[in-house]
């Protein structure tokens, strides 16, 4: 009997924290936001500060992520403000010598109560005046940026998505919202329930912006998805030398032995 009522309150403790955890009134996500040159791209057709599009254009990244890199794929649509598939979008979420990258943190609210966050910024400057500077502009306009966390899934979330310029999301390494090119802000909303997600389970969710032209930036989201909050990412150099000084020590652990 007391095992049981034991085995009873632990679960009870649980659900609570449980509870408690979903009706946390911020969710603090960290990304990577990657500056870039004003005219960056292939020689002639410059990407960033580029043709506008003057609308959505879908399909320009894969359905899928690439499995190695955890990155869109650049597809042969093309467009006014990205013309052909070119190995030159893999800088857009890659650190290489072309950008330079840094830590950045959006904080979504739900005002304190229920278990819909927003975070809502028409002027989404993070940079100003950092990294390669604003380039004589009144911004610093050409830049990305990317966030990957995971949430469990519990029925009925949605997230929606109103901004500009391109903008993709990626739920269980599916694409669910596609708004790709240089255009106004525009929106999209992706509804979990049509993804044959399972109840109960974790899945991944990644989020790829592009801000590409110096006339305005817009980023909003809307979300009842409760997102882990996910520790700063690492710099790839740092990895690289973590990985360095583990090949030493078990260069030196052989030579001892």
């Amino acid at each position: 009997m007391k095992k049981i009522l034991l085995v009873g309150l632990s679960l009870g403790i649980f659900l609570a924290g449980m509870s408690n955890e979903s009706l946390a009134s911020t969710i603090t996500l960290n990304g990577t936001i990657r500056d870039f040159h004003s005219g960056a791209g292939n020689p002639g057709q410059p990407w960033f500060e580029s043709a506008i599009d003057g609308q959505v254009v879908t399909g320009l990244v894969s359905s899928t992520l690439n499995n190695a890199t955890k990155d869109p794929v650049r597809t042969a649509v093309a467009a006014g403000s990205m013309p052909g598939s070119s190995s030159f979008f893999y800088n857009w979420y890659n650190d290489t010598a072309i950008n330079s990258s840094a830590n950045y943190a959006i904080t979504l609210n739900n005002g304190g109560s229920g278990n819909v966050y927003s975070y809502s910024n028409n002027s989404f400057f993070p940079i100003d005046n950092q990294l390669f500077g604003n380039e004589g502009n009144s911004h610093n306009y050409h830049f990305t940026y990317e966030v990957h966390t995971n949430f469990t899934y519990t029925g009925g979330e949605s997230f929606t998505f109103f901004g500009d310029d391109d903008l993709w999301v990626y739920i269980n390494n599916q694409l669910v919202i596609d708004l790709g090119g240089v255009h106004t802000s525009a929106s999209q909303t992706v509804n979990l329930n049509t993804l044959s997600l399972t109840l109960g389970q974790t899945y991944d969710f990644d989020l790829f912006f592009a801000e590409r032209h110096t006339s305005q930036s817009n980023f909003m989201m809307e979300t009842s998805i409760a997102l882990n909050q996910n520790p700063v990412p690492e710099p790839t150099t740092m990895i690289l030398f973590g990985a360095g000084l583990m090949g030493l020590a078990a260069l030196g652990r052989r030579v001892k032995n």
